[in-house]
């Protein structure tokens, strides 16, 4: 006898995979199904996902790890743009026009890169930690 379990929400869809995760949280979607419109204004989330009701922060201090990639993000630019404006300019390196390039970056990538920051790390966490809601964990083992 197959017993059928319930998905965790009506509008669930099946786990995608991890680039696929990846990628819609890339570009601030639901790592779970892929729609769009998860901010309510630019820093401001919604609390789970309007199409399949994925609850976004799991835990108290959830978003670390968003900030954790924020920083990465950001200090990879920075790095990327010093070494790029030292290797065309060397021997003669102009520091004020190299600090009026990399100022910016500094101060306006984190902002520019946040709600990215924030569903790519729900998409690390889902892709990567396994941390799936029960009954899509129910339905992994019904399904193997």
């Amino acid at each position: 006898m197959t017993e059928t379990v319930p998905d965790a929400h009506p509008r669930a869809a099946r786990p995608a995979g991890r680039v696929r995760t990846l990628w819609w949280g890339l570009w601030r979607r639901c790592p779970r199904c892929g729609s769009g419109h998860l901010f309510r204004r630019y820093f401001r989330m919604v609390p789970d996902c309007p199409r399949c009701g994925l609850h976004f922060e799991r835990e108290q201090g959830y978003w670390v790890g968003a900030l954790a990639i924020n920083i990465i993000a950001t200090g990879g630019l920075l790095a990327l743009t010093v070494v790029v404006g030292l290797a065309l300019t060397v021997p003669d390196v102009p520091v004020v026009p190299l600090l009026a390039l990399v100022l910016p970056i500094g101060i306006l990538g984190p902002i520019v890169f946040y709600p990215c920051s924030k569903t790519l790390w729900a998409a690390v966490d889902r892709a990567f930690l396994q941390r799936l809601d029960p009954g899509e964990q129910l339905d992994e083992i019904v399904r193997h």
